[in-house]
Formats: C-alpha cells, structure tokens, sequence
C-alpha cells in the first residue's frame, strides 16, 4: 500500500466522507443544530478551514482574515 510506504499519502481518497464526519459529530454530540442558520455557518466555516488546510494557509491566520473582512483567496487549481 502507498500510504504504508509514503506517510504523505492519504489512507483514504474519500476527502469529502472526511470533510462531513465534523458536521455528523456536532449532530451527534449537541443533538441537533438549534437552526439552520447555526448548520449553515458551521458547514461554512469547516468548508473555508478545509479548502485552507489543503492548500497549506495556517488555519489562525486565515480564520482572522475572515474576521477582518479580507479572506484569503481560493486556489481554484490549475
């Protein structure tokens, strides 16, 4: 297996099965959002913190550019 001989390869390609597991934990731990809105934000800020993390940006940075209403922009790839 690539992931076994190279740490840098994923065990899993499901990033996107990765990416929802946070969101089913929040459910399963609080019960249930307390609105949409509440699920919509948190699905947002998980989404800009993934896209962050896979490209590379320090999460703490990038979160605080969100919080002075200048995000870091999206490498939409090549």
């Amino acid at each position: 297996m690539a992931c076994v001989e190279d740490g840098a390869v994923p065990v899993t390609n499901n990033q996107a099965e990765q990416d929802l597991r946070m969101a089913k934990g929040q459910q399963k731990i609080s019960g249930t959002f307390r609105s949409p809105a509440g699920a919509t934000a948190f699905s947002r800020i998980r989404s800009y913190l993934s896209t962050m993390r896979k490209q590379g940006q320090a999460l703490l940075p990038a979160l605080s550019a969100v919080f002075l209403d200048q995000p870091l922009p999206v490498s939409w790839g090549s």
